[in-house]
């Protein structure tokens, strides 16, 4: 069990602006150098090289070298997890300004997007629905199992559900993740990763620069239809 200590100095560090900003960048599953994560927070890469070492020191980042470029990454999924309820929180308060008038992109986030690695947002959700739906998938509040009927779907996808690649043994193969923009759960856990994988390697989805959105291409719309029975617009 954590202490107040370890509690309070995880909590400190994810609740710097600059710190909040650089971690947000990194909730689509990608690494990013730190020239990259001082440009999202709006900070010199000075600072951002301070605050980089705090991060990876207090377990929130994996830091990989290549060459003469140092590449930062989430720690894990349950740092990814943490930030992502955090965000539900801080879209439940009360609003103590104007109120903003949203653009484009952050239609495009609501529509579809990656949470740290698996797919969420209406796109997200509409194929959770559809694969509880279909009988592929049973999840409860905070675990879930795949079906014999998902096996057959995921097999035919070519997403090998039933052996453990290596890094996976302490994660949970399915699991819900509650979407913050939907209000209701989006597919997480190894099995969300592998699909959302499926999904860009197969050009269903495809990254908007600069951000987590994810825009579902023409290949994408009839496989989802044809496979899943949803309207990905």
């Amino acid at each position: 069990m954590a202490t107040n200590a370890a509690f309070a100095e995880i909590a400190t560090l994810a609740g710097d602006p600059a710190r909040a900003g650089m971690l947000h960048a990194l909730m689509d599953g990608r690494a990013l150098t730190a020239s990259e994560l001082a440009s999202a927070a709006g900070i010199t890469p000075q600072t951002a090289s301070g605050h980089l070492s705090k991060l990876a020191a207090g377990g929130l980042l994996a830091v990989e070298k290549q060459g003469r470029h140092r590449y930062h990454r989430l720690a894990s999924a349950a740092v990814a997890r943490m930030l992502e309820s955090i965000m539900q929180v801080a879209a439940d308060q009360p609003a103590r300004r104007k109120p903003i008038v949203t653009g484009p992109r952050d239609k495009a986030l609501r529509n579809a997007r990656t949470c740290y690695d698996h797919l969420a947002g209406h796109l997200g959700v509409a194929l959770t629905d559809a694969l509880i739906a279909n009988q592929q998938i049973e999840l409860t509040a905070d675990a879930g199992v795949i079906t014999a009927r998902g096996i057959t779907l995921f097999d035919r996808l070519g997403i090998d559900v039933a052996t453990r690649k290596p890094g996976q043994h302490a994660r949970m193969m399915c699991r819900p993740c509650l979407d913050w923009s939907e209000r209701r759960p989006h597919l997480a856990g190894a099995l969300g990763a592998a699909l959302c994988a499926h999904c860009l390697t197969s050009g269903w989805v495809r990254r908007v620069d600069g951000t987590r959105a994810v825009r579902v291409t023409t290949k994408g719309r009839g496989a989802f239809r044809d496979l899943f029975g949803i309207d990905a617009g």
